[in-house]
């Protein structure tokens, strides 16, 4: 679940049929610095899941032509390593990205991407569907429709991610 707020007030919302949790979200005042605070009776996974979220960088440094770029990590598809190059790929268009996969893995990890081969982390939230392919693989279709295959050494990994 994703959730953005933009009240400047108290909000409760359900996060399971039986529990709620109690959002504030306040404007800081002048020169304060902004926080999130948990305040929590028991630390649950759910919770852990949502602070390491807020970890995860808003946007990618991209390059086009030799232009350096911010892409909001929303927009990004899947990630790849090909000739010792990484690519972003958004839904119509592929960027140079200077950073390693393994760097890109390292940020973007707590939030909704997947490393699925040697060679790709995917945006899950971009996923149309996973099936069974030959030999132990999987493959994820894209809300493109691009069709990506998952190593069976990382299916596991998606399985957990999927609750299959």
């Amino acid at each position: 679940m994703c959730l953005v707020l933009i009240l400047l007030d108290n909000y409760k919302f359900r996060v399971m049929e039986d529990e709620t949790m109690k959002i504030i979200i306040k404007d800081p005042e002048i020169g304060e610095e902004e926080t999130v605070v948990f305040s929590l009776k028991s630390m649950t996974e759910r919770t852990l899941k949502a602070i390491e979220m807020l970890k995860t960088p808003d946007d990618l440094t991209v390059y086009e032509e030799n232009k350096a770029m911010l892409i909001p990590v929303a927009e990004v598809f899947y990630i790849e390593s090909v000739d010792l190059k990484t690519f972003v790929y958004t839904e119509h268009d592929v960027y140079l990205s200077k950073s390693k996969l393994y760097e890109h893995e390292e940020q973007l990890i707590n939030g909704s991407f997947l490393r699925i081969s040697k060679q790709i982390i995917i945006n899950l939230r971009k996923v149309k569907s996973v099936s069974p392919y030959a030999g132990g693989r999987f493959e994820a279709v894209l809300t493109n429709d691009e069709k990506i295959i998952i190593s069976r050494q990382y299916v596991a990994a998606l399985k957990v991610r999927f609750g299959l």
